[in-house]
């Protein structure tokens, strides 16, 4: 090959991989700054969030009743963490008294409100809640929560927690 034809093809290589490297910066701009993706990024940290939030108040070891409810307390924000932290004395005493433990499981759940702007969200979930009293068999419960979350320095926690009656739509 000839001295001419070989720069020839080294400036054409180079001119390809600038032309790729060029449309990937682009195409990496474009997409950084795309709305759908912020909206779909949050609603993904909504729905990680509430899911984990909704398993935790569905969760209290009997032997770790301090740590639980602390937990529970961690996971709210807003008239639900108000509302636990009056009653958190009267829910540990009523939990210590009974012995009971339960492990919450979310086995689905879905964003049904997102507002970025206002850092709200709305979630609905089933949840499957292995009961284990402390003399007795342990049985499972199948719950439905519709769950309304606020975004905090901390993540979404959840600001409300309301029961689904089964036939509800």
């Amino acid at each position: 090959m000839s001295a001419r034809r070989s720069t020839l093809v080294w400036v054409t290589a180079w001119a390809v991989a600038a032309v790729v490297c060029a449309l990937g910066a682009w195409s990496y701009a474009d997409t950084r700054g795309d709305g759908t993706l912020n909206y779909a990024k949050a609603r993904d940290a909504v729905l990680t969030d509430g899911q984990w939030d909704i398993t935790r108040l569905n969760t209290v070891d009997a032997a770790h009743l301090d740590r639980d409810l602390a937990a529970w307390l961690d996971t709210t924000t807003g008239p639900l963490h108000d509302r636990m932290s009056r009653t958190h004395t009267a829910d540990a005493a009523a939990l210590k008294q009974s012995g009971t433990s339960t492990r919450g499981t979310v086995t689905d759940a879905a964003v049904t409100e997102l507002d970025t702007r206002a850092g709200t969200a709305k979630l609905i979930a089933t949840v499957q809640v292995r009961v284990m009293p402390r003399g007795g068999a342990a049985t499972t419960d199948r719950k439905r929560f519709e769950a309304g979350l606020s975004r905090t320095s901390d993540g979404w926690k959840l600001t409300a927690l309301t029961a689904v009656p089964v036939g509800a739509s």
